[in-house]
């Protein structure tokens, strides 16, 4: 089982003067989920390299016990330190793709045409694709074959308005997620805020936040068993 995982390398949050990134407990809890089921993981980013950490999703009140094993595995820390250019990468050689969010794919991975490509791909070929919390947002880009966008017509998740909302970033972020979707026509579901939700439409896999992030990865891996 080959699996790679796209993370971010969007840093700045908005006009905030903050900082943005990824979201350690959504890499890390699918990491160590695909891991442990004995697969081999790709990590992989736009500029490659090290990707920026969402300093906030480094606090003590966010830490789960897969960010601490992170925190204590120095190969796992050497992988992401290392991620490979997501340019040049083919879906050919894996079998499935998964996106962890964090606030900074919505700037720079929604907008990829590498990264729109990837998704195509992935999903003309039949392999199961997953994203989770803001990750989702990656997908407003992205087409069917027929040319609508891909989650028109389809059952979907992802960070939800009132979530965004009471961490105080509707107004910063380039587009909120539910709008988004249902304006494209998908059939946008959610649960009750910071719950893990995820939802399985075909191949195509969405969690809505941070705790639903090793419940997508298990969706992945059961497709391809």
């Amino acid at each position: 089982m080959k699996v790679l995982m796209v993370l971010t390398s969007h840093d700045t949050l908005g006009n905030t003067g903050k900082k943005t990134g990824f979201w350690l407990e959504e890499f890390a809890a699918p990491y160590y989920t695909f891991l442990d089921a004995g697969a081999d993981i790709t990590v992989a980013s736009p500029a490659g390299g090290q990707p920026p950490l969402d300093p906030k999703s480094d606090l003590p009140d966010f830490q789960t016990e897969l960010t601490h094993r992170f925190k204590a595995d120095a190969a796992a820390q050497a992988v992401l330190a290392n991620t490979i250019k997501l340019d040049g990468l083919r879906q050919d050689d894996f079998d499935t793709v998964f996106y962890p969010g964090g606030h900074g794919p919505l700037w720079d991975l929604a907008e990829s045409q590498a990264s729109i490509n990837l998704i195509q791909s992935f999903e003309r070929a039949g392999k199961p694709i997953g994203f989770v919390c803001h990750a989702p947002g990656v997908l407003k880009n992205v087409k069917a074959a027929n040319g609508d966008p891909i989650v028109k017509g389809r059952t979907v998740t992802g960070f939800t308005n009132s979530e965004e909302a009471a961490v105080e970033l509707t107004d910063v972020v380039p587009f909120l997620i539910e709008d988004t979707f249902i304006a494209q026509g998908a059939d946008y579901r959610k649960g009750p805020d910071w719950a893990p939700f995820v939802l399985e439409d075909g191949k195509l896999v969405t969690g809505q936040n941070p705790a639903s992030s090793e419940g997508v990865a298990k969706a992945l891996i059961a497709q391809l068993r």
